[in-house]
């Protein structure tokens, strides 16, 4: 008789197995022909023009870190709703616990809209556009050999787009 563990950890060993074996079935019925053009980068369905280390804006940081407080915010007003919400219980503690829970919750969101004013006056919320550096390279390959085996691959010069 296997033990619960032992039950858990067949599963566990039964996963593996099969995750292998269909990777192992996929590798050998798909077809492998890779090819200059199945080898570049994809990037949207254009050609990548550039240098990938380019600086990326913080403000989509910001703008990320703003969403998730006021993402939390709704998780917590959503059951203190619910609770507050049955008219029984709020009738069991003649309305204190509605006054209670009232008061709370508006003390809660009080500061939530403190800390976003004060971002705001800051001016963290403000979207600067920047301007782009583009990374310079130097490099001892003349930039016309550079132009010649893009010519040669058929890729469009990096200058026109």
């Amino acid at each position: 008789m296997v033990s619960e563990f032992g039950t858990i950890f067949l599963f566990i060993v039964t996963a593996i197995v099969l995750i292998v074996s269909m990777l192992m079935l996929a590798k050998l019925l798909r077809p492998h022909k890779p090819n200059v053009e199945k080898l570049t980068t994809y990037e949207s369905g254009e050609d990548p023009i550039g240098n990938a280390n380019v600086q990326f804006n913080v403000r989509f940081y910001v703008v990320a870190l703003v969403f998730l407080l006021f993402e939390v915010e709704l998780v917590f007003l959503f059951p203190w709703a619910v609770v507050f919400g049955q008219a029984t219980l709020i009738q069991q503690t003649d309305g204190l616990w509605g006054w209670f829970s009232l008061i709370e919750m508006l003390i809660f969101v009080g500061i939530l809209v403190l800390g976003l004013a004060y971002a705001w006056a800051k001016g963290y919320l403000d979207w600067v556009r920047p301007q782009p550096k583009v990374p310079v390279v130097e490099s001892k390959v003349p930039a016309n050999l550079y132009q010649q085996v893009n010519e040669k691959y058929g890729k469009p010069p990096v200058n026109e787009k």
